[in-house]
């Protein structure tokens, strides 16, 4: 999916995280941003980064302060204000940020998608979730033992870890050697979704959307579960339903069949934030039957366009959802079938679900976790390398 290059939990689980301190915050110092981020397909962990910078740079306007983001090669770049923009050419992907990006700038540095430099200890890395350890058969060798190196020791070094869910501080408190109570939780955002417009995509018209559809938005990766909706095609097509997946496949995923035969499914491939909007708008309600979630933005997306969630009641998602969404067990299939025929059968529950839905969205904000990565730098910054 594409990315507009003009980027600009209840409050009790919210007041469990670190506060975040009052308004009047001094600005902060310079730092550097690592910037590998922009040379991604976009994924929910890019979102995430794309998102945060962008704030950050609104912020640095608003509170005085400036910021460089380094990358490598020539991907493009959003029109930033504030955050200057250094790229470096040779090396690219983890040998760049391994061995380039701690050479570029001696400064703070702010790493939102997972990794970071191990040589550094002035750094705040964001690791998302556990995934790679709470479902290992998810995920390639070659990455499983990448991550398995590198996030011990930045957990060790770094000045500060976040992640974007209490289960996710949790688990990786779990797997590594780190106390939850020192991860600080700074969760995804809603806000983008203002950008995507669905009058400007002709996705339904152009596949001639005839019947009611539940929406799946995830990858090949298993710990995703898209098998289980598929496993529901029969009895959705019987009641006049077809499934609609769209999502890419990531290399970092271990290799999984999607075959299906069934007529009422449509895979899509990656589509653009216009298209997704449509989707998510037109459809009957989305489905996200995960195993395992370090957050799980699409469910947030969706509530933000007014589309009803049905989601697994697992990890990171109860939390996420609260009491706007429907909740089933990943390997209950006949519980999500009930529930999306009580979706069909009362507009009257369905109406209410979307408005639980666009209440809860507004408990996550690019914006204040932007905030609490200010306060961090502030905090943290005056640490020596």
């Amino acid at each position: 999916m594409t990315v507009d290059t003009k980027l600009r939990s209840d409050r009790a689980t919210m007041a469990a995280s670190p506060s975040f301190p009052p308004a009047g915050r001094t600005a902060p110092p310079p730092f550097a941003i690592n910037g590998r981020f922009l040379t991604k397909p976009v994924t929910g962990v890019q979102r995430y980064a794309r998102e945060i910078t962008a704030h950050l740079d609104d912020l640095l306007e608003e509170q005085g302060g400036q910021a460089s983001l380094y990358l490598p090669g020539d991907s493009d770049v959003p029109s930033y204000r504030m955050i200057r923009t250094v790229r470096s050419k040779g090396l690219g992907g983890h040998p760049w940020e391994q061995a380039v990006l701690p050479a570029l700038d001696r400064r703070f540095l702010l790493n939102l998608s997972n990794l970071g430099p191990v040589v550094r200890k002035r750094q705040v890395v964001c690791i998302h979730d556990a995934n790679v350890a709470n479902m290992p058969e998810s995920y390639s060798t070659a990455f499983r033992r990448l991550y398995g190196t590198l996030l011990p020791m930045l957990v060790r070094r770094a000045a500060a870890i976040t992640t974007v869910s209490h289960f996710s501080a949790g688990q990786l408190a779990r797997h590594l050697p780190i106390a939850a109570e020192n991860i600080t939780v700074l969760p995804n955002g809603h806000e983008h979704v203002r950008r995507w417009d669905a009058s400007r995509s002709s996705i339904r018209a152009r596949h001639r959307f005839e019947r009611p559809y539940v929406f799946v938005l995830g990858s090949r990766a298993r710990h995703k579960n898209v098998s289980l909706v598929l496993g529901l095609a029969k009895a959705l097509d019987e009641r006049g339903i077809d499934i609609v997946i769209t999502g890419g496949e990531a290399s970092i995923f271990a290799a999984e069949e999607r075959q299906t035969s069934a007529p009422n499914v449509r895979f899509m491939g990656f589509v653009d934030d216009n298209d997704l909007a449509a989707l998510m708008q037109g459809a009957l309600c989305l489905l996200f039957p995960s195993f395992t979630e370090g957050f799980g933005l699409p469910i947030v997306e969706a509530m933000a366009l007014g589309c009803p969630v049905i989601s697994s009641d697992r990890a990171s998602m109860p939390e996420v959802c609260g009491n706007a969404a429907l909740l089933a067990a990943p390997d209950q299939p006949l519980a999500w079938l009930a529930g999306i025929e009580r979706l069909m059968v009362s507009q009257q529950f369905r109406a209410g679900l979307i408005e639980r839905g666009r209440k809860r969205v507004e408990f996550y904000s690019w914006r204040k976790s932007a905030e609490g990565y200010l306060d961090i730098i502030r905090a943290k910054s005056m640490r020596k390398a």
